[in-house]
């Protein structure tokens, strides 16, 4: 039972707040910019992979705990970030976050065992879990009910940044060597920067709810039953698990399999990993507007189930055939997520931090998981065999079919 002090308190609601504010593209576009920034840096550690694995003498296992390590500690923690920032919103907590990032790429470029490494990546990790449940809450808040664009475009910095690491280490990193990667940190103090600035925004917006005495609570679906939510939830989660150990082989281990099989130089794997990439971002962008327009659940079927006879095709593929197969993999692969993440926050609402740290904490720690052990599978059979098991995954799209249809669209 709530109290009188409590029910006097207007939670946010549709009738309490109007249904579509302006977008704020402004702050969208920022939070965009400092999601690219972030993953630039992030996307550095799988890029370097192939420079390490040989200056360092790393196996395939090494290199899976690597990523492991960074992995784990960013998904442990954003659940809990975002159960936390539901209920004590920090503006200037993702400027904190970068700044742990920079601290975790300095000395990851001058790591010179396994252990360094990971506790190098470890760092970065956490930084990463600070950021990606405040900054999706603050997309959230900015879209202006348009919520798939928000979550699209707040998502497409950090695809594009990742699909830019692979090109800039290439440039920067593999002809001079580990130790400029500490070049880096001055992405990383750009996006303190940025994020500084809006969370200055942030901060005014709270500012401007609390005097209105406007709060955000978590409240029921209004149409669907908890077990109808959760049994969704579930859904969502298992698709999440396919799309993630999918997509891991190839942003850990698509430059060292394009080596062994093609026999392709270091830097031809990057410009082969950035092609993938730049699909990703692609996907990206796409998917929260035409989930927007078509319906959320139309996006995730086809964009899971849509890549299985892409993947299927891949392991048999030449070199020009399996480039091409690998844009079209990303691009559909890619436009899940936000169809995905968006769906979980209405079938939750008032939860938004709090969905958006648990799936990219599980994305995250899923993609952990399954580095390692793709790792270890790849040391006792090979990097070709593990592309062949994987491309089965995709197939578990099939399952969407389950999900509850949420929107009407005209």
């Amino acid at each position: 039972m709530s109290s009188p002090a409590a029910s006097a308190v207007p939670s946010e609601s549709p009738q309490s707040t109007p249904a579509v504010e302006q977008t704020a593209l402004k702050v969208l576009a920022a939070i965009s910019v400092a999601h690219m920034l972030n993953d630039i840096i992030q996307s550095l550690i799988p890029a370097t992979y192939p420079l390490l694995r040989d200056s360092l003498k790393l196996s395939y296992g090494d290199i899976g705990l690597i990523t492991f390590a960074f992995q784990l500690t960013a998904s442990l923690l954003q659940p809990v970030v975002g159960i936390y920032t539901d209920r004590r919103p920090k503006p200037y907590s993702l400027a904190i976050g970068m700044g742990m990032t920079l601290i975790g790429l300095l000395f990851f470029s001058q790591a010179r065992s396994l252990w360094t490494l990971m506790a190098s990546a470890a760092l970065i990790g956490t930084g990463s879990s600070i950021f990606h449940p405040e900054a999706s809450r603050m997309a959230h808040m900015a879209a202006g009910g348009r919520h798939g664009f928000a979550q699209s475009l707040f998502q497409v910095g950090g695809n594009f940044g990742t699909s830019l690491g692979p090109l800039l280490a290439a440039a920067i990193i593999f002809p001079y060597g580990q130790g400029y990667i500490a070049w880096f940190a001055l992405i990383a103090l750009a996006g303190i920067i940025v994020l500084a600035k809006v969370g200055a925004w942030y901060h005014g917006k709270l500012a401007t709810r609390a005097a209105k005495g406007i709060v955000s609570r978590p409240r029921r679906h209004p149409t669907l039953s908890s077990r109808q939510v959760f049994a969704a939830i579930g859904v969502l989660v298992a698709l999440v698990l396919s799309k993630y150990i999918y997509l891991v082989s190839f942003t850990s281990y698509y430059a060292l399999y394009m080596e062994a099989k093609f026999g392709v130089t270091k830097q031809q794997s990057q410009l082969c990993s950035f092609a993938f990439l730049f699909a990703v971002a692609v996907g990206t962008f796409a998917g929260g507007p035409l989930g927007d327009r078509f319906g959320r659940k139309v996006v995730i079927w086809f964009s899971i189930l849509g890549v299985a006879p892409f993947a299927l095709a891949l392991p048999h593929a030449g070199l020009v055939g399996t480039i091409v197969l690998t844009v079209f993999i990303g691009a559909i692969l890619a436009s899940a997520f936000s169809a995905i993440l968006v769906f979980a926050q209405e079938l939750l609402p008032g939860r938004v931090g709090a969905v958006a740290g648990l799936f990219f904490g599980f994305a995250f720690g899923i993609s952990a998981i399954a580095a390692a052990v793709l790792g270890q599978w790849a040391d006792r059979t090979s990097l070709e065999h593990v592309f062949q098991m994987c491309a089965y995954l995709p197939l578990m799209g099939i399952i969407a079919a389950f999900l509850p249809k949420l929107e009407k669209h005209a």
